[in-house]
């Protein structure tokens, strides 16, 4: 255990042993030694430098001649889930908000692909849309079937290791919502309370854009891990991408950081990285507001494609370079929840 200490986890900057990740330590007396480490997360960035450290520091020990290490995974639960939220979505571990300042920014897509990317590692995984006036993933899951009443609670379609819920699928997905604003807050609290969420290590939560009635309700009825801010590279979106995370900040719910969308686009033909949209912006914008950067998404026709089929193409295509970016953001989303899930970050003001 002292060897093993040694070890610290890069973004909770404290040694493995003391945040509990070591279990069930075995020394047998022919100088065989096994026990498991216990990641915070299936989506651990550093899982296999975690498990090569372990390795190499515990055969140092003067003794040591052989070795069994396990990987596994716990997702704890964040601290601000603990009362008000095991009311509304008992079961539920870690809820994570995808948001954006303005639409047309590719917010959906980054939240179903989010998902699908974390369900892939082995978390258990829903997914919520809350954009009540347009709603798209039942389109980009393929999931259209309107969803059974159990017990006087809905209960979520399952589609690409997903459980899902929208108002397209209790409404239809064609039908207009002209609703105003108390409407779509009590839609919203209905879409968590009521449905049979089940054991879930991550609710996502594909809010609609900008800074209206949706976003308020769901900021201040469930006690958020924190939020995803998606925006692409032109100064325009980012401007109105750091509205949206001013607000948040307001309502304390901490920023898991900035995505940036459409970030470059590869030429089929003569193979050069375009970027459309300018390149980088989200990743100044974070430096300069505090936040994490959590990565790029290219611009890439497969995603569009795969995305009007009902599939995302972390599933559908899980090498391309647009599935290997979402499992990229993937894991550095994970990454932040963690650190929620063991200490409180400052509020920084965002001048």
């Amino acid at each position: 255990m002292q060897a093993l200490s040694t070890i610290i986890d890069p973004d909770l900057g404290r040694d493995v042993v003391s945040l509990g990740m070591i279990k069930d330590l075995e020394i047998a007396p022919e100088g065989k030694v096994s026990f498991t480490f216990e990641l915070t997360t299936p989506a651990c960035p550093v899982r296999d430098r975690f498990k090569d450290q372990a390795e190499q520091a515990v055969r140092a020990v003067p003794g040591v001649a052989d070795l069994d290490v396990k990987m596994s995974a716990n997702v704890r639960q964040s601290g601000g889930m603990r009362q008000q939220a095991q009311e509304m979505i008992p079961g539920v571990k870690q809820t994570i908000a995808v948001a954006s300042g303005k639409g047309g920014v590719g917010k959906s897509t980054v939240a179903v692909n989010l998902a699908a990317a974390l369900a892939g590692t082995g978390a258990s995984v829903g997914l919520l849309d809350a954009d009540i006036y347009g709603p798209s993933v039942p389109t980009m899951t393929g999931a259209h079937t309107q969803p059974q009443v159990v017990d006087q609670k809905l209960v979520p379609l399952e589609a690409h290791g997903l459980k899902l819920m929208s108002i397209g699928l209790v409404a239809g997905n064609d039908k207009a919502m002209v609703w105003r604003g108390p409407m779509v807050s009590r839609a919203i609290q209905q879409l968590l309370s009521d449905v049979s969420w089940g054991e879930l290590d991550y609710l996502i939560i594909d809010l609609p854009p900008g800074t209206g009635d949706a976003s308020l309700t769901i900021a201040q009825a469930v006690p958020l891990t924190g939020v995803a801010i998606v925006a692409t590279p032109q100064d325009v979106a980012l401007d109105i991408a750091v509205k949206a995370l001013q607000m948040f900040r307001q309502l304390n719910v901490t920023p898991l950081g900035l995505i940036e969308n459409m970030s470059w686009f590869v030429c089929p033909d003569c193979g050069h990285e375009h970027h459309i949209f300018g390149h980088g912006g989200a990743e100044r914008a974070a430096e300069r507001l505090g936040v994490t950067y959590l990565g790029a998404i290219p611009l890439e026709e497969p995603i569009r494609d795969e995305a009007d089929q009902g599939r995302p193409i972390v599933v559908a295509r899980p090498d391309s370079p647009g599935a290997r970016a979402f499992r990229d953001v993937a894991e550095q989303v994970a990454a932040r929840t963690s650190v929620q899930s063991f200490r409180r970050l400052p509020v920084i003001n965002v001048r």
